[in-house]
């Protein structure tokens, strides 16, 4: 067992993760890859963002294929014994497994980089293989070319996280082309390469103008659907933990619609949705709801993109933050430039890196996971102009609904409207909706906050549905060139109420019901404000 080759790291940590009350059995990847081997399709690369499982499916193939360690232990249970090749291929191949995002807190330059990564390799090149004869100025490809040559032995490739090196800051132009080249050379056209695996959040052929690894097959989230069910959770795999969880967890604090309405909202090529897993198997852990998707400032990862381009995107970033879904040209490629700054390139890069979810032409933000990054991007960052001011005023609009302020609401929001002309110009009730469910952004913390429910007789604008300790619930209707006495006469005529009619029964908390009456006049460009209290 060596550093890289034949390491019994991929065995361990994949025995850890089938350890895990949150296990999902995801090993019938396993036999798609062998699939490849001994042909020209062996050449494989599948980008994702951050915590989808890329690294754990790196583990368990490593697990696999690796002569070290007998594998049966770990696999004889799973999905994938069922294969009909599957004893021909566990236990069979010396594995090269290296996670490229490792390096000595030392390094400062590539040539450090890659020179240990090279010397630990040949190192465990020649304490493998002591019969071969090696040159002594050879490479590490040409070492392996020998081997080969001399014992007829192929290798599977595991490269994890081969484009972490591209993020070094340390990285030159010079050197991402130096680094493409040592890729090439060590893997294409090789005849000691059985099959080669790569993991990365970026394609390959994006970072390449030539062919250095024109070789590879890639499968993204959104441009290929295969591989798909492997990373991520599906809704099936998700509904078996939580009755897991419920069998153990004596007083649950999440339910199963909280996990969709927090982790859920990716979406694979074919449409189909998908979990973060890494955020459902904590929040499972925790019995919580929270923010577990990054390890880094939330804020200052989300400003990083969008910060050369603000007035580019806040409009966008709005609407989002909003619920809505904006039209994008999604091009995965844009995510490889850190100078970004068309729109496009923007919304695209937040897709690939996982901040944004893409369908149909759409992106929007997939969850309330991320939904509470954006937002604290919103409270934080004065460059965004309007979108940040009327967050910021959230609170005091908030603050005057719950007291009956009829002229606090509609002051603000002439305020805005008139000072700040921003993106929506009103033209129907959806730009008007877009705009006060900002406004309310700060009754997400206290409030689960609906738009579009279906209740009583048709569907309401809002529905606010009061969190603990709460004894209030907030039903909010807009009109635009009516009157806000209309837009009350419709929540009560339709029987909206009986939405949180319906929450009494689930918390005795509830006592009172907020109706709340917008409209705008577009001739008289004038904002009005009725808000009524009823017992419930």
């Amino acid at each position: 067992m060596g550093m890289y080759l034949d390491s019994s790291d991929g065995f361990t940590l994949y025995e850890k993760v089938q350890n895990s009350k949150w296990y999902v059995d995801k090993t019938e990847l396993i036999p798609e890859v062998f699939s490849r081997i001994g042909t020209s399709e062996n050449y494989i690369c599948i980008t994702r963002p951050r915590r989808f499982g890329k690294t754990v499916a790196a583990n368990m193939l490593s697990a696999y294929f690796c002569c070290e360690k007998d594998a049966h232990i770990l696999f004889d249970k799973c999905n994938v014994s069922q294969n009909i090749d599957y004893e021909n291929n566990i236990n069979k191949f010396h594995v090269i497994s290296i996670d490229f995002s490792k390096m000595d807190d030392s390094c400062d330059n590539y040539e450090k980089y890659i020179s240990r990564i090279k010397t630990l390799l040949s190192n465990d090149l020649r304490k493998c293989f002591p019969d071969v004869e090696f040159t002594d100025d050879s490479n590490v490809a040409e070492e392996l070319k020998q081997v080969f040559e001399a014992t007829g032995e192929q290798f599977v490739f595991i490269f994890d996280e081969w484009d972490a090196v591209f993020h070094m800051n340390f990285i030159t132009e010079k050197d991402r082309h130096r680094y493409l080249l040592f890729l090439k050379n060590l893997l294409k056209d090789q005849a000691y390469v059985a099959v080669a695996y790569m993991t990365g959040i970026l394609p390959i052929a994006k970072y390449s103008s030539g062919s250095e690894l024109n070789m590879f097959m890639e499968y993204t989230m959104v441009g290929e659907e295969k591989f798909s069910k492997y990373f991520g959770f599906c809704q099936e795999e998700v509904e078996k933990l939580y009755l897991s969880f419920l069998s153990e967890e004596k007083e649950p604090r999440l339910s199963l619609n909280d996990l969709a309405q927090w982790y859920d909202g990716y979406h694979t090529m074919s449409g189909n949705r998908i979990y973060n897993p890494r955020s459902v198997s904590v929040a499972l852990t925790n019995n919580n709801l929270g923010n577990y998707w990054t390890s880094s400032g939330p804020y200052d990862e989300i400003f990083y993109y969008i910060r050369n381009n603000i007035e580019g995107v806040k409009n966008d970033l709005a609407r989002m933050v909003t619920g809505q879904q904006v039209r994008c040209e999604a091009k995965e490629y844009a995510a490889t430039s850190m100078n970004l700054k068309t729109r496009d390139e923007i919304l695209s890069a937040m897709v690939v890196y996982g901040f944004l979810t893409y369908s149909d032409g759409f992106v929007m933000i997939p969850n309330k996971e991320l939904l509470g990054q954006f937002t604290d991007m919103l409270y934080k960052e004065e460059s965004l102009g309007y979108v940040h001011r009327l967050a910021k005023e959230s609170e005091k609009i908030l603050d005057a609904t719950i007291d009956g302020n009829e002229n606090v609401i509609a002051g603000i929001l002439e305020q805005f409207h008139d000072t700040e002309a921003p993106i929506l110009q009103y033209n129907n009730e959806s730009d008007l909706s877009a705009i006060v469910n900002l406004a309310y952004l700060a009754a997400r913390d206290r409030f689960d906050v609906q738009r579009e429910d279906k209740s009583g007789k048709g569907f309401v604008d809002f529905i606010f549905y009061p969190r603990k300790n709460e004894k209030v619930g907030i039903i909010l209707e807009l009109k635009v060139d009516s009157t806000a006495d209309e837009a009350i006469k419709q929540i009560k005529d339709k029987k909206y109420v009986s939405r949180l009619q319906g929450k009494v029964a689930e918390s005795s908390m509830i006592e009172e019901a907020i109706l709340v009456g917008i409209s705008y006049d577009k001739k008289q460009k004038k904002h009005d404000c009725k808000i009524e209290r009823i017992s419930i």
